[in-house]
């Protein structure tokens, strides 16, 4: 049985201004054509469909027909759980049309799926609160998920139904997982659990969560140990970290398959992939990462001179940019507009003056008795260690002129 696991797709996302809707376009397209040019029998989205609570039309417009495309007509199950950007409620409001196209949408903890059967597709043979059984008419055996979608400790506890609310996350996490997988999860089907919570290794190092990301760790209280997942299981897949990584700690694969975006600029330069599990009952699976071709690539350059920056721009144009300006001197504006006109994915510019070039003036006395342009260079040295450009001194005297004129 092969199996695509992708998660983290923030439709709606913006970096700072800049909008990703057309990039995510492409890239949920390409995410389609690979679920279909390797004869994906089942999809997993590990969460984050959407950036926000309230998402823009464009973003719920580009799930539901991801989605649907991605069901082949019904023959391929898709289950998509909620992530921590996501409203629980807007993910399961539309699941009684979205069971009929194969579309299992997850949103809250506690969400049963009836059991039903796709004319000319599959069946929900068994079913119970964050647990699905399927079986597929090509294959002899079923597949079983387990579905954890994110929910805040307390809720998490309020939903699995903790006696004592004191009771330890990872415990109850545990205890839930084990039921289930004990109830069902037996030798004759692939055993599966997805959720979008933090999980790290037991002993391991804590991994950094992405800029911009709603923080789900808050000191080690809300960290998920792997060894908690049952043994039954053959895989975990898992969405909230951006970067492809088998976190370990369990003997199967525990895996997050990354974004398909870099969507800040702290994963600048990471190959964003998404995961094909091959699985048979009772044995080990194979997963194998495919890379993501499609998106502007996001990067981080440093130029000390504004002819390098607008030669490297013009020759990269397909890409994002955070781009760092050093300089002896402030830029003027028909630096920056060159700059501007270079390149459309300019996000951020950084300037950085050298504040070496005038250091002996930082401890120079400001003489009172010069004119006012005398002062104003004399400020300007103190304050940004520079000399003002000729553009600022000219600004400065228009300014003067003005007000002497008003007097």
């Amino acid at each position: 049985m092969r199996i695509l696991h992708t998660a983290d797709w923030h439709l709606g996302k913006k970096l700072d201004h800049f909008s990703r809707l057309e990039e995510q376009r492409i890239v949920m397209n390409e995410i389609c054509t690979i679920a279909d040019s390797q004869h994906a029998d089942v999809v997993i989205v590990a969460g984050d469909l959407f950036d926000t609570f309230n998402p823009p039309v464009e973003a719920i417009d580009l799930l539901y027909k991801t989605l649907k495309r991605l069901t082949n007509n019904g023959k391929r199950p898709v289950i998509a759980i909620a992530g921590n950007h996501d409203s629980p409620d807007r993910i399961d409001s539309p699941n009684p049309l979205a069971r009929e196209c194969g579309i299992l949408f997850v949103g809250n903890p506690d969400v049963t799926i009836p059991r039903l059967i796709i004319e000319n597709g599959f069946e929900i043979t068994q079913s119970e609160n964050g647990f699905i059984e399927i079986k597929l008419p090509q294959y002899e055996f079923p597949i079983r998920v387990i579905t954890t979608p994110y929910a805040n400790e307390m809720r998490l506890k309020t939903y699995l139904g903790a006696e004592n609310k004191e009771e330890q996350l990872n415990h109850l996490l545990q205890n839930s997982w084990a039921a289930l997988a004990d109830k069902y999860c037996d030798t004759n089907g692939v055993n599966i659990l997805t959720t979008h919570l933090y999980m790290l290794k037991r002993g391991g190092e804590i991994l950094e969560e992405p800029d911009g990301e709603k923080p789900l760790r808050i000191g080690n209280a809300d960290i998920v140990y792997t060894d908690c997942i049952p043994p039954q299981i053959q895989y975990t897949a898992l969405g909230h970290l951006h970067r492809f990584q088998n976190i370990g700690g369990h003997p199967s694969p525990v895996v997050y398959s990354s974004s398909p975006l870099s969507y800040s600029f702290s994963e600048a330069g990471q190959e964003k992939k998404i995961v094909l599990i091959e699985a048979q009952p009772n044995q080990e699976v194979k997963y194998t990462a495919i890379p993501i071709e499609s998106g502007r690539a996001l990067y981080r350059k440093r130029f000390e001179s504004i002819d390098s920056a607008v030669e490297w721009l013009l020759a990269n144009p397909y890409c994002l940019v955070e781009l760092t300006l050093v300089s002896d001197t402030f830029f003027i504006t028909q630096d920056l507009k060159r700059i501007h006109e270079s390149h459309d994915g300019i996000i951020f510019i950084i300037p950085i003056v050298n504040k070496d070039v005038n250091r002996n003036q930082q401890t120079a006395k400001v003489n009172l008795d010069q004119d006012i342009q005398g002062l104003f260079k004399d400020y300007f040295v103190s304050k940004y260690k520079q000399e003002p450009n000729e553009e600022l001194f000219a600004l400065f005297n228009e300014i003067i002129g003005s007000q002497a004129k008003n007097e």
